[in-house]
């Protein structure tokens, strides 16, 4: 049996970037160490070994032996910390891109629509692991269940925006909104970090009139995401956001990619989704059949086959 301590996660200081490497943690279902990470200002450089030099003095002090089995991590910061784990005898499963040097990890989990490079230790995934599993999902549905008092078909609305910029334009926000009203039922609309509290208004004014729930990031009180998502009948996702759009996938509700940005690499992401029958550009009120995605669960299943834990 593995015991805690024998499974490090190496936690981003990015909310998203954390969720990849916990959300496989979580689908292990064995006890785990969660180690903070906090970056210095030598993390903006390429590292292409393994060290921990990136890490501040007191996220660095975290490293002591006892050593782990395993140890998962994501992002480029991360994989030269996962590597030098891995120095010391800790087998080392990565998420996303490791940066300028591939080599030196056991397994590497990577979307499609990454294009990676066929290899025994590259594992393509739809999208993006996360820790939206069903188990949460269940339970999310249970907390929010005065989400069932509206309408039917409840649409969730989730709203990203730029990675770097200015937020979205209220216009676009304010436009998919009414459309996402066009299904006819109640809209579940959320707003995130990069949406700006012009899109945010935008969304609020377009709802008029319409049963709806609406929360925005900042706004008080608990998030109701994981609700929105559980007790969905359709969901419209930016098509910017990698992890929202990855999280979508979990329910069993039909997903519409809002075509909001011209990035090469999400336009890829999309056409992955499209061509395994995940997810269809959203152009008008749709529905069609659809089977929950827990990419999380087969990484999990790999590690667990190849004998890690």
């Amino acid at each position: 049996m593995t015991e805690e301590g024998e499974v490090w996660v190496l936690a981003d200081p990015r909310a998203g970037t954390a969720a990849q490497a916990l959300g496989i943690a979580e689908r292990l279902e064995v006890p785990f160490r969660t180690v903070p990470l906090a970056w210095g200002g030598m993390a903006r450089l390429p590292w292409p070994w393994p060290t921990l030099a990136a890490l501040t003095p007191e996220a660095r002090a975290q490293f002591t032996p006892p050593w782990p089995r395993l140890v998962l991590s994501a992002g480029r910061r991360s994989a030269p910390v996962a590597r030098w784990l891995r120095q010391r005898g800790a087998r080392a499963v990565h998420a996303m891109r490791p940066g300028p040097v591939a080599r030196g990890f056991d397994l590497l989990v990577i979307g499609q629509h990454d294009a990676p490079t066929p290899a025994a230790n590259i594992l393509p995934i739809l999208g993006a692991t996360h820790r939206m599993s069903p188990a949460r999902l269940a339970a999310a549905r249970a907390e929010w269940a005065e989400l069932a008092a509206l309408p039917s078909p409840r649409v969730a609305l989730l709203l990203g925006g730029q990675v770097r910029g200015e937020g979205m334009a209220p216009a676009t926000a304010g436009e998919l909104a009414r459309r996402a009203a066009a299904f006819g039922g109640s809209v579940l609309a959320s707003t995130s970090r990069r949406t700006g509290a012009g899109a945010r208004e935008a969304v609020a004014a377009a709802l008029q009139g319409v049963p709806h729930r609406l929360f925005g990031w900042g706004d008080a009180g608990p998030n109701p995401y994981a609700g929105f998502l559980a007790w969905a009948d359709a969901v419209v996702v930016t098509g910017d956001s990698v992890s929202m759009l990855s999280e979508a996938m979990a329910t069993s509700a039909p997903l519409c990619v809002a075509e909001t940005t011209d990035a090469t690499r999400h336009r890829r992401l999309w056409r992955s989704l499209y061509a395994a029958g995940q997810a269809c550009p959203f152009i008008a009120p749709v529905s069609f059949p659809r089977t929950p995605l827990d990419e999380a669960a087969r990484v999990a299943q790999e590690i667990r086959k190849r004998g890690w834990i």
